[in-house]
């Protein structure tokens, strides 16, 4: 079903969009991976298929003017996309709110809601058009849950949450699936980004328990987006077996 689809990847250098390109790509699908590294855009497509299936698009998804530019001028055989993943995102930070840097919620504000509003406006017309696609924005627990210190990360997240479904009601009446998959903590280079650069205290997050990996998430991605046409995954909520909340995590010490 996914076959010879073709599927945006946003993020796709590390993570979860690295695992989602690998994934799919084991599927048959023809890939356009994006994200600002070049170099590890590079590195993926060397490790995952025959390099004829994959694009690579340098992007910077909190710029509209390249999103624009970069998503028009697609070569003719990229161009028609049939799968949008809106992986790309971040947290910066886990102060409090009165005492954090107005820089850490501007990146994560223009990255994780004004980035995945940028690709999908530039995506979705096409895909009105043909009559044929699927949206998959990645949330994340935090969307549904706030917890102490990410506040606006989570702000971030819920507004994800609200757009994935008001697209869906705007997409009423057309063929368009729109669906979230909203992770707990997986261990990928999410906390060395939060926590900027600091390995050890990255390293604490997942301390004692075991994390999902971004295979995890891949693979209900893919599940996602080879249902059978008349089948939209709406919401999926996915924690490790050692989370039960947003802020609570079982360790063995």
């Amino acid at each position: 079903m996914i076959h010879n689809q073709t599927v945006l990847i946003t993020g796709a250098s590390s993570g979860i969009g690295a695992a989602c390109a690998q994934t799919f790509a084991q599927a048959g699908a023809r890939l356009i991976l994006a994200a600002r590294r070049r170099d590890r855009l590079e590195q993926l497509v060397s490790q995952v298929a025959n390099p004829d299936v994959i694009h690579v698009l340098p992007l910077d998804v909190r710029d509209p003017s390249q999103v624009e530019t970069a998503l028009n001028s697609l070569p003719k055989p990229w161009s028609h996309i049939d799968v949008l993943i809106n992986n790309a995102g971040l947290s910066r930070g886990l102060d409090k709110l009165h005492e954090a840097k107005r820089s850490d919620w501007e990146e994560m504000i223009d990255t994780n809601i004004k980035g995945l509003l940028y690709v999908t406006r530039a995506v979705v017309p096409g895909m009105v058009e043909r009559g044929q696609g699927h949206v998959i924005n990645i949330g994340s627990i935090a969307g549904h849950q706030t917890y102490p210190g990410g506040s606006v990360y989570c702000a971030t997240k819920a507004a994800v949450r609200a757009l994935t479904e008001g697209l869906k009601l705007d997409l009423l009446g057309t063929p368009i699936r729109v669906s979230a998959v909203d992770p707990g903590m997986v261990e990928t280079e999410f906390s060395q980004v939060r926590f900027h650069g600091d390995a050890e205290r990255a390293k604490q997050v997942y301390r004692g328990m075991t994390p999902l990996t971004p295979n995890d998430i891949a693979e209900i991605v893919l599940f996602c987006a080879t249902r059978p046409p008349h089948v939209n995954i709406s919401d999926i909520v996915v924690l490790a077996t050692d989370q039960s909340s947003a802020t609570l995590v079982h360790r063995r010490t």
